[in-house]
């Protein structure tokens, strides 16, 4: 019975170091096999491997992934004109020599995220530093984005991280500057629309003088046509007229002398004082007189 108990005690401890010999490295990620805190061996491919049992060799694993660096609060940089702007970045790295990584920070990805983000921020301000805002803002970000990858790559290097990608999210004024920069667009758009109001009120002028001389032209050559109209009317009343009368004279001052009674009595107000043998009322003492 003893010897049953010893015989799966041991074979339960051999067991034990068996296990703890062999190790599985999955496909996203790395292996460092160190014994007594010195890296002997880095296992890059994922499968099934073998090590010493601990304290001789121990395993730790770190994360071949692309990983993200995202700052929580945009850090404050002085452009060439002295301006103080905001710049919230971002940067894609992975690890790429997972010994001198591991040299660097021990593994700790924290250790790394901070060196991280000082070599980031220290890239920024030699860039922001050399520009104006305008540029760092709109005219030249790419050119800044790809400086800092520059030089972040190579630093990035010396610890064992590889680069991806380098990005500006955010490229802001500080509140201070967001005023004056908002005043300044504000009274820009007050002097475009100004201007427009004046052009407008200009080109308006200019179109109602000219609607009012081409009235006064269309005016006067419809009058002009009218009064024309009217003379060679008046001409030809006055040849039928000449015509029709030159028949009978007799009866032209006849009809001329009705008008002109149908002229003066108009009304029954109206009054004439005259000599009644005036030659004026002729055809009223002999309406058949010759």
């Amino acid at each position: 019975m003893n010897r049953l108990v010893t015989f799966f005690v041991a074979g339960f401890i051999a067991l034990m170091l068996l296990s703890s010999t062999v190790f599985v490295v999955d496909q996203r990620r790395f292996a460092i096999v160190f014994a007594l805190g010195q890296v002997r061996d880095v296992i890059t491919e994922p499968g099934l491997h073998f090590k010493l049992p601990p304290p001789f060799q121990n395993v730790i694993y770190l994360d071949k992934r692309i990983l993200t660096l995202d700052t929580p609060d945009a850090d404050r940089f002085i452009t060439a004109e002295k301006k103080n702007i905001l710049v919230d970045a971002f940067v894609k790295w992975r690890i790429v020599d997972p010994r001198l990584y591991y040299i660097s920070f021990t593994g700790d990805e924290s250790r790394a995220r901070d060196r991280m983000s000082q070599i980031i921020k220290a890239a920024l301000n030699d860039e922001i530093t050399k520009r104006t805002v305008r540029e760092v803002i709109s005219g030249e970000r790419g050119a800044v984005m790809a400086a800092v990858q520059q030089k972040v790559v190579a630093e990035a290097k010396e610890i064992g991280v590889g680069i991806v990608d380098v990005r500006l999210k955010r490229v802001d004024y500080i509140e201070q500057i967001n005023n004056s920069v908002y005043e300044r667009m504000r009274a820009e758009r007050v002097r475009v629309a100004n201007e427009l109001r004046s052009t407008g009120a200009a080109e308006s002028e200019q179109i109602r003088a000219d609607a009012d001389r081409q009235r006064t032209v269309i005016i006067a050559e419809a009058f002009r046509e009218a009064e024309k109209i009217k003379g060679d009317g008046d001409a030809k009343a006055s040849v039928i007229y000449a015509e029709a009368f030159g028949k009978n004279p007799e009866f032209a001052k006849f009809y001329r002398s009705l008008e002109a009674y149908r002229a003066s009595f108009k009304d029954r107000n109206d009054v004439l004082v005259m000599d009644p043998n005036s030659e004026f009322f002729k055809y009223f003492k002999q309406p058949g007189s010759k």
